[in-house]
């Protein structure tokens, strides 16, 4: 993005991966910033993969090697080309492309991708998902930026988010970073006036994520040992559709085979060090620091193939007569004592 911010441009830009965001967000600022809306009107042109499906690339390629009218750039886009089955005439055209065209191709996926030569004239980028334990520092970067955008355009408006409602966020949002972001937006622009925060309040009422009842405050209770909330908790889980206990467990799970790791790491105190080791957020070792005090090594231990024995049952595998609440509640019984 810096190269294309200081319009420096390759002929060929080749985007492709399972992760649309970036993808979506480098072909939509070619699109919306290489030309003025002069140009635009001549010498642009956006492609879909579904229309050039059969024909293949070949027609893509056509256009590029016009010369655009304004005496500028000459910019085609193809998007969703995933769909395009014949590439032959790329490899060629990357050998000498339009040195006044830039041709953009959005492949969203990594299935049957065409074979690209190495050439200087082609930018390939790829965009994976985010794993889960990204997701965090995501978002908190994704604040920061948005506060770098203002101050660069001289606007006084910054924006905090608790580190707390970081983590709450990052264990109910997933990892699309299309939804991620539409629920930042909500945040960010949802505020009332004067607020400068993101606490577990606004997102409660913004995108619906309970400040109290949420995978975070489980854990929390359950490193107090705090039966009475952490049994509330699993209630509204077994209660609320949004709570499925096939979507709650896993982000407990990880909590838990991460304190097994915790227990026999050498250096403890360097919290960066921990978080780099666990692949988590700094702000919540000191939760790591606390379990390790309530549960032992070999508690945890057992711990884990609790979970694992609970999400078999919660499948369907030697489950009888127990419903979702009986199986939550039966797990806290087991991790409590």
């Amino acid at each position: 993005m810096l190269q294309l911010k200081q319009q420096q441009y390759k002929p060929v830009y080749f985007l492709y991966g399972e992760e649309s965001y970036y993808i979506d967000k480098v072909t939509d600022y070619i699109e919306d910033n290489v030309l003025d809306e002069a140009g635009k009107s001549f010498d642009q042109v956006v492609l879909y993969g579904r229309d050039l499906a059969e024909a293949g690339i070949a027609e893509a390629v056509m256009q590029a090697r016009g010369f655009a009218m304004m005496g500028g750039y000459k910019v085609v886009i193809v998007r969703e080309a995933q769909m395009i089955k014949k590439w032959q005439a790329l490899e060629a055209y990357i050998a000498a492309p339009q040195p006044q065209s830039i041709l953009v191709i959005a492949f969203k996926g990594e299935k049957s991708l065409p074979k690209l030569p190495n050439s200087p004239n082609v930018a390939v980028m790829q965009s994976t998902p985010l794993k889960d334990w990204q997701v965090a520092g995501w978002i908190t970067r994704y604040i920061d930026n948005w506060n770098k955008e203002q101050r660069a355009k001289n606007k006084d408006e910054q924006v905090t988010i608790d580190p707390k409602v970081t983590q709450i966020l990052a264990d109910n949002l997933g990892t699309n970073l299309q939804q991620i972001v539409l629920s930042l937006e909500k945040l960010v622009n949802g505020r009332p006036a004067g607020v400068s925060t993101i606490d577990a309040a606004l997102v409660e009422r913004n995108i619906g994520i309970s400040k109290d009842f949420n995978g975070f405050e489980l854990q929390d209770a359950l490193i107090n040992a705090d039966a009475v909330k952490a049994n509330r908790i699993v209630r509204y889980f077994a209660s609320s559709k949004d709570h499925p206990i096939q979507k709650e467990l896993p982000t407990l799970f990880t909590f838990f085979a991460n304190l097994m790791i915790y227990h026999y790491l050498p250096n403890k105190q360097d919290e960066r060090s921990v978080a780099a080791a666990l692949k988590i957020n700094p702000f919540v070792v000191k939760n790591y620091a606390r379990a390790s005090q309530r549960f032992s090594a070999g508690k945890t231990f057992r711990i884990v193939s609790y979970f694992r024995e609970t999400d078999a049952r919660s499948k369907g595998i030697g489950t009888g007569s127990a419903t979702e609440i009986d199986l939550w509640k039966e797990l806290i019984y087991k991790i409590l004592h």
